[in-house]
């Protein structure tokens, strides 16, 4: 197997891409669904808005360099990435706090229904959102399983909240199905793309999405704590309204004015000051996403993860698979269920294959092809195999877990 990743290898069309990043010697990075690696454009950038920008320009650097409108620029460049409009994302806050923007706009929205309807399994973030807004009042939770989501919408549901691509499994959700299903039922959806975009194609217009949000520090590789993105259907500018009334979300914000008057465009989900280092950081690996093309990263990334899946199988390696077994019906990801998958975890860390682990049996190993080669596919198997062979991840310095992982 491994002479054949070498002949992949070497005719993959996305290898020169790899020289772009900053991988660790020694290190097959399976962990870019969580954290994306670090471009190497991103230090040289990031020097040049500190020490010239910054350092130099100071306070003229809002109109100077432009530092003023990098929230709409750099949502400009995530549109096409989406499926979206050039006037319907902006770069932003964290994906929580566009999730409480973009739940709150769509109930009010939707006057005399209460409902938001999710899945159990969501992305905490995503339900304790709504909870949040379920103690004030404003809000109903309720859950449903996957395959009973469509019988779920009924009259009272505001808002269906999903996310794309599952975060443990990997599985999709069928966007454009449930998002005709929840518009026949009167109800907005809303879209978490977080292990979507810059991943796989997605089309927010083609299906008729109403609302969609993001990270930036996954396969965007905007660095940890990167800005998010938030996306509002053209349709829905003028009617949605967000809470957080900040003074950048302003039609006018250098008026100050006592008054609050929402901007006409995207730019109403804006709240406080933009955070200019962590946008710059953003644009880079959203630039380098753009240039390499979502389509064909995810044809790559099916490729990895099948060959990978074969790897294992070549090793007699036997391991529960949580996502779908049809690469199409995953994001860039595979997921495996094991009683002791913590400790396979930091076992593979130890030998510098970094996957991830998820609460309380998942073994995740995520496919970021621009930085990844066939050849750690059969490496990392290789390791797996040796993990789970000797028995290593029985080590006590393994089991014992740490408070973050």
């Amino acid at each position: 197997m491994l002479e054949r990743a070498k002949c992949l290898d070497a005719g993959d069309p996305l290898e020169e891409f790899r020289e772009r990043f900053d991988v660790p010697e020694g290190v097959i990075y399976l962990d870019g669904n969580s954290l994306g690696c670090l471009p190497k454009a991103t230090p040289e950038r990031l020097e040049q808005v500190v020490r010239e920008e910054w350092g130099r320009n100071l306070i003229r650097s809002w109109n100077s360099a432009g530092w003023i409108d990098l929230s709409s620029k750099i949502g400009t460049k995530i549109a096409p990435l989406i499926g979206a409009r050039a006037d319907e994302v902006i770069a932003c806050d964290s994906t929580s706090i566009n999730l409480f923007k973009l739940i709150s706009a769509a109930l009010a929205m939707r006057p005399g229904r209460k409902v938001v309807l999710s899945e159990p399994g969501n992305f905490p973030t995503d339900l304790y959102m709504i909870e949040g807004l379920e103690r004030q009042g404003l809000a109903e939770r309720r859950l449903a399983p996957r395959e009973a989501l469509a019988d779920a919408l009924d009259g009272d549901v505001a808002l269906l909240l999903l996310t794309h691509t599952h975060y443990k499994t990997g599985e999709l959700f069928d966007m454009a199905a449930l998002t005709h299903a929840a518009h026949e039922a009167g109800a907005l959806v809303l879209w978490d793309l977080s292990h979507s975009g810059g991943a796989l194609p997605v089309d927010l217009n083609g299906c008729e999405a109403d609302f969609a949000v993001g990270c930036g520090y996954k396969y965007f590789n905007g660095g940890p704590g990167a800005p998010a993105y938030a996306f509002v259907a053209e349709r829905h500018l003028k009617a949605a309204r967000q809470p957080l009334t900040g003074w950048m979300g302003h039609a006018a914000p250098f008026a100050f004015s006592d008054d609050y008057k929402a901007a006409p465009g995207v730019e109403k989900l804006l709240c406080g000051t933009p955070p200019i280092l962590g946008l710059a950081a953003l644009e880079v690996g959203v630039d380098l996403v753009a240039e390499i093309g979502v389509d064909r990263l995810y044809e790559k990334s099916q490729a990895l993860s099948e060959f990978f899946r074969q790897c294992l199988s070549e090793r007699g390696v036997v391991l529960d698979l949580v996502s779908p077994t049809d690469p199409d019906a995953r994001g860039s990801q595979l997921s495996f269920r094991h009683d002791e998958a913590y400790a396979i975890c930091q076992a593979l860390i130890a030998r510098g294959v970094i996957g991830d682990f998820r609460d309380p049996d998942i073994l995740r190993f995520g496919f970021a092809p621009a930085y990844l080669r066939f050849e750690h596919m059969a490496e990392a198997a290789r390791h797996l195999a040796e993990v789970l062979e000797t028995g290593e991840w029985q080590c006590a310095e393994f089991r014992q877990r740490a408070a973050v992982t």
